[in-house]
C-alpha cells in the first residue's frame, strides 16, 4: 500500500478492501476497489492531473463534489471527472491536458423513448436532512424515490469522525457523524416504501413539472413527482488570491473526502484558511490523520466557529492567526508555502506584518452557499417543493437531522394527511440547532479539596447537552430549559464517583477529571485523547496545555485507558502539580517547530489573481470589463468566458459581484447571470436514451415503485 494510505487512526477502523489495477499514463498502479480515481491518484501521490487549455497551468482536485472540473482526467479515451469516477480494473488514466479530443463518432444514434417514473415524493439528496425526511415519510408508507449523486448515503456525515453536538435527545448528539449516517442509512434501508438511488444527478426540474435525473450515472430518466423535497446541501465558497488554482488548494469538503472517506492523505502540511466550524474541524481530521496543520488564518477577530472547536486546535499546537487573511500560495506545480499577513479594521493587508510558512496544501473554508437551484425552479414552475437542511439555511448537521425530520412530517400533511400534527416545540428545537455561537464567559476553575473533581473548560453558549446525560449522579446540569446554556458541575469533591463518562463523552473534549485523594498536592488529571496508543509510546512525560494554547509544562505520563461504552476516546492520565491541575485542559500533539515561519516571507505571485477556476479569467479581466461600461454578466461571460465552465457559475459569480462593489458599480446595475438549464454536465447521448457506459448498480431496490 502506497504511503499515502491512512494505516492507523484514532476512530476509524483499517482499510480492508480488495485491490484493482490501475495505469496512469500506461505506468500500472493499484488502488483500493470502490474508490474515486481522483483518490486512487492521490494515494500514488499523484496531485496534478492535467493542465489547462487556457494558459497551462496545472490542474488538481479543489471540490471532490463533482460541481467543477479540475480534477478531469482521461480515462479510457474519455474525459471524466475523476472525484466522482470509480476505478475499474484495467482503466487506462491519463492527464487531461489541453482540450481532450472527443472519440470519432459518425453514426446518428436512434433516439428512444425516455422513461417516466412517477412518485409521490423525490428527495433528492442523501444526506442528513434527506434521509430523516425519508425515514418520516417510510414510517407512514409514503412511496418514496431517494436519490444521491455519491456512489454511498450519509453526506458529509460520513466525513464527520467528531462527536455531534445539540440535543442528545432530537438529534444524536454525543455520536459520531459517521455512526449516524450508518444509523440513518439502516433505518432508511428497511422501509420497502422508499427506493434509493445512489450515483445518480439530479440534472433539472422543466417547466413540465418533471425532473431529469442521470441514474446510476448511466440511464437518463424523468421524474414526475407530487411533491419535491430539496436536501442537497450546501457547496463551499471559493477566495481570490494569487496562486488560488495551484493544485494543493483544496476545498475543506474535498480534503474530509479525501481524509476520512477514502482514507487518503492529501498532503503533509496543512495551511487552513477560515475560522468557522469547517475549518476548525477539518483541522482536528487533518492532525488525527497524521497531518501536521501548520496553522489557522481568519479575517475576522474572532473565529466564528465554536469555541470548544477553536480550543481543541490550539492546545494540539495550531497557531491560529485572527485579523489575518491569505496574500498568495506560492509553488510552480503545486502548493509549496503561503504568505499571509495582518488587516486592518477595512480588511486591508498591513504592510510589514507578511509571513509565510512552508506547506504543500492550502485548505479554503471561507464560507458555504445553499445548493438551493432545484427549490428555486420547482417554485418557479409550480411544483410543490419543501428544502430542508443546509440547502434551506446553513447550519450544522444536527440541525440538518432535525430539519430533515420536520419536512418529512410537513409533506405527509401535504399529502393530505392532515390529522398529523407537529408539534410547536419540534420548531423551537430546530431554531435551537440552528442558532450561531453565542455568549463566552471567562473561565471558572475551581478549587481542590482533596476528593475528585470534573473540571468543565466549556465557556461558550452553543447548542450541546450530552454532558448532562452522561453524568449517572446528575451532577453536571444546564441550570436553564435552553440547551445553549453553559454546563455546571453542582456536586463538590466527594460527590463525584471518577467514572469519567463526562470526560470520555464530552463532544467538545472539554472536560477532564482530577482525583486529589491519594495526593493533594499532586492530583492525577485525566484528559480525553483522540489519537493512536502508539502516539504516546515510550513516552515518560507529555506537554500539557491549557484552554487557550499555553503551555503549562511537561508532566509525568501515568496512564493510559478507556472505559465501557468511551467510543473510541482514550483517557490519558498525568500527574501535575497542584498550581496548574484545573488549568490542563489537554496535550500539545505538534512540537512548535513545525509551526515557525519561514526566516523571510515569499513575494507573491506575479499573474494576476484568478477569478474564474474553470476558465482561468483574471480578476484584472473582469476589472477591465466592468471599466469599460459592461453591466450584464451574460455580457462578461460571453466576452471573458467566466462563469461559462464546468461549474456554471457557482464559484465565480460572487467574486464578480465583489469586483463590481469594488468598482464602485451598485449591484442593482447589474444583470445577473442566467442559470444554465442543468445543474452539471451530461453526454448529449443520454437524452436520446443511449445508455452511458458503466456498470449498473447492484440494488435490489432501485426498480421503479408503481403508484
Amino acid at each position: 500500500m502506497s504511503s499515502r494510505r491512512i494505516q492507523k487512526h484514532p476512530i476509524l477502523p483499517p482499510i480492508e478492501k480488495p485491490t484493482v489495477n490501475f495505469f496512469w499514463q500506461d505506468n500500472p498502479l493499484v488502488a483500493c476497489a470502490g474508490e474515486t480515481i481522483a483518490s486512487a491518484l492521490i494515494a500514488n501521490d499523484i496531485h496534478v492531473f492535467g493542465h489547462h487549455p487556457r494558459d497551462g497551468s496545472p490542474l488538481g482536485i479543489f471540490c471532490a463534489n463533482g460541481q467543477c472540473a479540475q480534477c478531469m482526467v482521461i480515462a479510457d479515451g474519455k474525459p471524466v471527472k475523476s472525484c466522482m469516477e470509480l476505478v475499474k480494473e484495467g482503466v487506462q488514466v491519463y492527464p487531461a491536458n489541453g482540450l481532450p479530443a472527443l472519440p470519432q463518432d459518425d453514426l446518428i444514434p436512434p433516439m428512444r423513448e425516455i422513461t417516466t417514473l412517477q412518485y409521490p415524493v423525490l428527495i433528492i439528496g442523501g444526506g442528513p436532512a434527506g434521509l430523516s425526511a425519508a425515514i418520516e415519510l417510510g414510517n407512514r408508507d409514503i412511496p418514496v424515490l431517494l436519490i444521491d449523486d455519491k456512489h454511498r448515503l450519509g453526506g458529509k456525515l460520513v466525513l464527520q469522525t467528531h462527536r455531534f453536538f445539540g440535543s442528545s435527545e432530537a438529534v444524536y448528539a454525543g455520536t459520531r457523524g459517521i455512526d449516524i449516517a450508518a444509523r440513518l442509512e439502516e433505518q432508511v434501508r428497511s422501509f420497502s416504501s422508499v427506493d434509493i438511488w445512489l450515483n445518480s444527478t439530479a440534472l433539472a426540474v422543466f417547466e413540465d413539472q418533471k425532473v431529469g435525473i442521470l441514474k446510476n450515472n448511466r440511464e437518463y430518466v424523468l421524474v414526475q413527482p407530487q411533491v419535491l423535497l430539496v436536501a442537497c446541501g450546501a457547496r463551499e465558497k471559493f477566495l481570490a488570491f494569487e496562486g488560488n488554482a495551484l493544485p494543493g488548494v483544496i476545498g475543506a469538503g474535498a480534503f474530509q473526502t479525501l481524509v476520512n472517506r477514502d482514507r487518503v492523505k492529501p498532503c503533509d502540511r496543512l495551511f487552513i484558511v477560515g475560522g468557522g466550524n469547517v475549518g476548525l474541524i477539518a483541522g482536528y481530521h487533518a492532525l488525527q490523520a497524521g497531518i501536521e496543520v501548520v496553522g489557522l488564518v481568519e479575517a475576522l477577530p474572532e473565529c466564528g466557529g465554536y469555541k470548544v472547536h477553536q480550543d481543541k486546535l490550539a492546545r494540539l499546537g495550531v497557531p491560529i492567526y485572527t485579523s489575518h487573511t491569505i496574500l498568495s500560495a506560492n509553488g510552480k506545480e503545486r502548493v509549496e508555502s503561503i504568505t499571509i499577513a495582518e488587516i486592518d479594521e477595512n480588511f486591508k493587508p498591513i504592510q510589514g506584518t507578511e509571513k509565510s510558512f512552508e506547506c504543500d496544501s492550502v485548505l479554503i473554508a471561507v464560507g458555504l452557499d445553499p445548493v438551493n437551484e432545484f427549490y428555486q425552479k420547482a417554485l418557479q414552475y409550480n411544483l410543490p417543493a419543501f428544502v430542508a437542511g443546509d440547502a434551506e439555511e446553513i447550519a450544522e448537521a444536527s440541525a440538518a437531522i432535525f430539519s430533515g425530520k420536520i419536512k418529512g412530517l410537513e409533506i405527509f400533511r401535504f399529502l393530505g394527511h392532515s390529522e398529523i400534527e407537529i408539534p410547536q416545540e419540534w420548531y423551537q428545537t430546530g431554531e435551537i440547532l440552528k442558532s450561531k455561537p453565542g455568549k463566552i464567559y471567562s473561565e471558572q476553575l475551581p478549587e481542590l479539596d482533596g476528593g475528585i473533581l470534573p473540571v468543565i473548560h466549556c465557556q461558550q453558549e452553543i447548542p450541546c447537552n450530552p454532558c448532562t446525560t452522561l453524568c449517572p449522579l446528575e451532577l453536571i446540569v444546564i441550570e436553564s430549559n435552553d440547551i445553549r446554556g453553559v454546563p455546571h458541575f453542582i456536586g463538590d469533591d466527594y460527590n463525584c464517583k471518577g467514572c469519567g463518562k463526562c470526560v470520555a463523552g464530552c463532544p467538545g473534549l472539554a472536560i477532564t477529571l482530577i482525583n486529589s485523594r491519594k495526593d493533594p498536592e499532586n492530583p492525577i488529571v485525566s484528559i480525553p485523547y483522540e489519537f493512536t496508543r502508539e502516539s504516546l509510546e515510550g513516552k515518560q512525560t507529555v506537554a500539557v496545555i491549557d484552554t487557550n494554547g499555553t503551555e503549562l509544562g511537561d508532566v509525568p505520563l501515568v496512564g493510559i485507558n478507556s472505559i465501557p461504552g468511551n467510543d473510541r476516546t482514550l483517557i490519558v492520565r498525568v500527574q501535575a502539580p497542584r498550581a496548574i491541575a484545573t488549568r490542563i485542559a489537554g496535550i500539545r500533539i505538534q512540537p512548535p517547530e513545525i509551526t515557525k515561519p519561514l526566516d523571510r516571507y515569499l513575494e507573491t505571485i506575479k499573474n494576476e489573481t484568478i477569478v474564474c477556476r474553470c476558465e482561468h479569467v483574471t480578476a484584472g479581466e473582469i476589472r477591465d470589463l466592468i471599466r469599460q461600461g459592461y453591466r450584464d454578466m451574460n455580457e462578461i461571460k460571453a466576452i471573458s468566458r467566466a462563469g461559462m465552465g464546468a461549474c456554471g457559475s457557482k464559484t465565480c459569480g460572487n467574486i464578480i459581484l465583489r469586483l463590481f462593489r469594488e468598482e464602485g458599480v451598485p449591484l442593482d446595475q447589474v444583470t445577473a447571470n442566467t442559470r444554465r438549464p442543468l445543474f452539471v454536465e451530461v453526454p448529449l447521448g443520454a437524452f436520446a436514451g443511449i445508455p452511458i457506459d458503466g456498470e449498473e448498480e447492484n440494488d435490489a431496490r432501485s426498480q421503479p415503485q408503481a403508484l
